[in-house]
């Protein structure tokens, strides 16, 4: 084995939703101030007693029973995510206890909205290397536990959930080499900072950085696969505003792939916005086994990474 896919994908989203119709009864905002500028029309909001680990732990054993795999046969759990409470155990053991998964490797990974694609490419550089044999790798937030929901300039965007894959070796390269960095100065245009932690950015800097630089930076990705962006099926961006999402993915240059716009109905979900659009794409029959998919995550500590991907 020479190289790692994806095996299964999976997802969760809490059962309450939160329509901007309810955003305008709790702060200053209306429905198409908020479509137009972001493009959201609904989110999926976590009770007080669903935890983080216990979206991942959903989304996780949703991709592990698509697999046809049992807790057992995994041996690496990595979990990215930016919002977990405590410091240990960390995320990841407490998925893997919540699956009975007997004794893997298990990792956080927080590069915020980023997380997922990171995680990934861990995984598939562990699977390569012959240090895990099957990955579970979940990208999972509770977005809402670190919001003010007196602001309307973040309240309006959040959302929780979690998407989930299994990673396994392979004959051939089903995950694509990694393109990522990040630019560190600038680590203040998003933040998850504060006691208690708050959600905050500075959205015009935001904006203007992945508009006018990741275009250029998510088709190295696809070089990197030996792909151009026009032999793509599917681009599935970090799910953070339609607004970035719907130029980024025209100035790529992927003329001829779905493009994923889940953040209209679930909200900036951070890490685990990607697994989760992604999941639902394969879920609903928008690609097919085998299709090339650019994964490109982006934000928190404006960090990026990106690769092509087969699809399950």
């Amino acid at each position: 084995m020479n190289g790692s896919r994806i095996a299964a994908l999976g997802h969760y989203q809490p059962a309450k939703v939160l329509t901007n119709e309810d955003l305008v009864g709790m702060v200053d905002t209306s429905d198409e101030w908020i479509r137009s500028r972001v493009g959201i029309r609904t989110r999926h909001i976590a009770g007080p007693d669903e935890p983080v680990d216990e979206l991942a732990g959903h989304a996780a054993a949703k991709a592990l029973a698509t697999a046809g795999l049992t807790p057992g046969d995994i041996d690496l759990v990595l979990v990215a995510t930016s919002t977990a409470v405590d410091r240990s155990p960390n995320m990841a053991a407490r998925v893997a206890a919540r699956l009975g998964i007997p004794s893997p490797a298990a990792m956080d990974v927080n590069v915020v909205c980023a997380g997922f694609t990171h995680a990934l490419a861990t995984a598939d550089h562990a699977v390569r290397a012959g240090a895990a044999t099957r990955a579970l790798v979940i990208g999972a937030d509770k977005m809402s536990d670190v919001t003010d929901w007196t602001d309307r300039t973040t309240c309006v965007l959040v959302g929780d959930g979690a998407g989930a894959a299994v990673v396994e070796a392979s004959d051939e390269a089903g995950i694509g080499p990694v393109l990522w960095g990040s630019v560190p100065e600038m680590g203040h245009a998003v933040r998850i900072e504060g006691t208690p932690s708050r959600f905050a950015q500075e959205g015009q800097s935001v904006y203007r950085w992945a508009t006018t630089q990741l275009p250029s930076i998510a088709r190295q990705a696809c070089e990197r696969s030996g792909l151009a962006p026009a032999d793509l099926a599917a681009v599935v961006l970090h799910q953070a505003n339609l607004r970035i999402i719907e130029p980024l993915a025209e100035k790529i240059g992927a003329v001829n792939a779905v493009v994923a716009k889940d953040v209209s109905e679930s909200g900036n979900t951070s890490a685990a916005s990607i697994p989760l659009a992604f999941s639902k794409l394969v879920e609903r029959g928008e690609i097919s086994g085998g299709d090339p998919v650019l994964l490109f995550g982006f934000g928190g500590n404006l960090s990026y990474a990106g690769q092509v991907v087969r699809c399950p």
